[in-house]
């Protein structure tokens, strides 16, 4: 034996600790296939339940998830048969002469279903979940244009909200873009056509208040940006907010219209520079009563690049409260034009003050992200959708889970603290590739309902067990949604009810720190049993380490040597190949993975030659048939 033992690290990848940490492939059985791809997609879907309403071309279908499958039933939702035969009879394309649901929203107790009905809209009523039948006379006529895309490709955002239907549609070539209250016991208003310059929608969503007269909404829209010189994006992002109690103005000022409508710039890029992304494509609202929360938005730019930037709800609420209005100079007396006010308030049908309030929709000052860039998000990844939770960690602190669609049919996870955006997994769900078209949360229940053009897709938010039966491994994935439990010895969700006092869950989320596991965190060498493989020493070989964690740091390590045998990382598993500078030898070959001060073996191979030629020997045969085997299944 050597007077010393070499163990050198012959090789080491060491990966983007931006990359997604873990990646994971699903196969669970609660997922649907539709028989025909549905390309246009809206989702509806009520917290706490297990159903997911789809509403595609000319059928809603109504999906029931369990933990074994999914059962579903199909609403048949076909055109009008002689709005149809007009269409086809005119110069529009067939695909469009059909009904494309596009709105699936239940106000108070009724469902309201609203589709395209081939280029003339319609809406119905959802009843017994079993067939629509035509919208009851409530006393005001419901213009279901003014709810419903006329085609597809004209964006529109939708949202019941106290008794209420609020909608936002989308300007095209021959229609206005506008924000309304369609379908309400309250006063259908809408924005003055002014006041929108080419809107395109992408979100809306309450802000709740402790007073109630204080409630508002929050609609996210890009329009065209006037102004704009030659090298200049022709897009502004904006977000407008109204007051859920507007009653519209008086018989000769705003009668129909907001009289608290407000638009304010919202900037998503780094800092003062040119790197701008001027287009928001997605919001999603985390907000409380309090008034506190955050915005996340999916902005592109001109090269159609995808980023997220956040926004804090009480940045937003402060800009709206405190800036002057956009070419108005006068002083302000008493309240400020625009605010939320109760009922009946006098000042709310002060002529003059409606008067500016039409005049001069926009504020002057700009919302700017948290940070004042985008979040760190070093992914060649196209984001399509956004959705985002709350989670109560065992440390009483509430942190930001947020989920990111991808143009690839994937799922990015990523916690985002007050330091970084951490990317916990990757999540490849369908059988056939796809854009993600639309998502839903269900943060009572804890799932994600995920949506393609064939396939629809439930995720556990608590997706614990995925992360490995050690403590070191549940705490490394800083997912806020489980903790490593000391008395049972696994990764679990956090109880609903949990006492921090009575503790007994660890975690540790502002930083990858798995020193809370104790002694486990040390340098230490977790041993492998070395699996024999018997080669011709002139034969191929490719030994596979499985990838676990793409932010450790792989390398292979020979007993008793000291070259140097280069170690690629394909897919997710890192493979020793040798090559005729790096001649073969004999012996145990072991694959570290190297994370948070822990090293550990993940697999070991002792080489052994065999006499025989390669072509021959049956058991160089078998070895690389099977080592090619586990290759293939590491890298599915």
């Amino acid at each position: 034996m050597h007077p010393a033992i070499l163990c050198a690290a012959l090789f080491s990848t060491v990966l983007a600790e931006k990359s997604p940490r873990l990646k994971f492939t699903v196969k669970e059985p609660a997922r649907f296939h539709f028989t025909k791809p549905e390309n246009y997609m809206t989702v509806y879907h009520q917290q706490g339940s297990n159903v997911l309403y789809v509403g595609g071309q000319a059928v809603i279908y109504m999906i029931h998830f369990t933990q074994k499958g999914v059962q579903e039933t199909q609403i048949s939702a076909v055109a009008d048969e002689n709005v149809r035969h007009s269409c086809l009879a005119g110069s529009s394309s067939e695909s469009e002469c059909d009904n494309f649901i596009t709105v699936i929203e239940k106000v108070n107790d009724t469902f309201v279903v609203c589709g395209t009905n081939a280029g003339t809209p319609k809406c119905w009523q959802l009843v017994n979940n079993t067939m629509l039948t035509d919208m009851p006379d409530n006393g005001q006529t419901i213009s279901a244009s003014d709810i419903s895309p006329t085609i597809t490709s004209q964006h529109s955002v939708s949202l019941s909200a106290d008794g209420s239907l609020y909608s936002a549609l989308s300007a095209t070539e021959k229609q206005l873009g506008s924000i309304r209250r369609t379908y309400s016991s309250n006063k259908l208003l809408k924005t003055e056509n002014k006041w929108l310059l080419n809107p395109q929608f992408a979100g809306a969503s309450v802000i709740p208040a402790t007073q109630k007269y204080n409630e508002e909404i929050y609609i996210f829209f890009s329009e065209i940006n006037k102004t704009a010189d030659l090298d200049e994006e022709p897009y502004r992002a904006r977000i407008g907010r109204i007051c859920m109690n507007d009653e519209g103005g008086t018989k000769t000022v705003l009668p129909d219209s907001w009289t608290t409508f407000l638009k304010a710039r919202v900037m998503c890029g780094t800092g003062s520079t040119p790197q701008q992304y001027n287009n928001i494509r997605r919001a999603f609202v985390l907000a409380s009563p309090h008034r506190t929360g955050v915005m996340y938005g999916l902005f592109s730019n001109a090269w159609d690049t995808t980023v997220v930037c956040a926004y804090s709800i009480e940045d937003i609420d402060q800009v709206f409260a405190k800036s002057k209005l956009k070419g108005y100079n006068s002083p302000v007396t008493g309240n400020r034009h625009g605010m939320c006010a109760p009922k009946n308030h006098t000042t709310a049908q002060n002529p003059k003050m409606l008067g500016v309030i039409r005049d001069h929709p926009e504020i002057e000052d700009i919302i700017q992200p948290v940070g004042e860039v985008p979040l760190d998000l070093p992914t060649e990844d196209h984001f399509t959708h956004i959705v985002a939770d709350t989670v109560l960690a065992v440390n009483e602190e509430h942190y930001s889970v947020i989920y990111l669609g991808t143009e690839q049919g994937k799922i990015l996870k990523v916690l985002h603290t007050i330091e970084e955006a951490f990317i916990i997994s990757q999540y490849s769900l369908f059988h056939n590739e796809g854009p993600i078209i639309n998502m839903a949360i269900d943060s009572q229940r804890g799932h994600l309902y995920i949506g393609t053009a064939m396939e629809v897709q439930r995720l556990l938010l608590a997706d614990c067990s995925r992360y490995g039966d050690s403590c070191r491994e549940c705490i490394l994935s800083r997912d806020p949604y489980c903790g490593w439990d000391m008395a049972k010895k696994r990764c679990l969700a956090i109880p609903a009810n949990y006492n921090v006092t009575t503790g007994g869950i660890l975690q540790s989320l502002d930083q990858s720190n798995a020193s809370v596991c104790g002694d486990t965190a040390a340098l230490k060498i977790r041993s492998t049993i070395p699996k024999e493989v018997q080669m011709h020493k002139d034969g191929p070989v490719l030994l596979p380490c499985p990838v676990h964690s793409y932010h450790a740091t792989y390398s292979w390590e020979k007993d008793n040597c000291i070259k140097r045998y280069p170690c690629t990382i394909s897919g997710s598993s890192c493979v020793l190949g040798l090559n005729p500078d790096l001649p073969l030898k004999e012996g145990v070959f072991r694959c570290m993975a190297t994370e948070s001060g822990l090293k550990q073996e993940v697999v070991s191979y002792r080489l052994v030659f065999n006499a025989g030629p390669s072509a021959t020997s049956p058991a160089s045969t078998l070895a690389l048939s099977l080592l090619l085997a586990m290759i293939g299944f590491f890298l599915q």
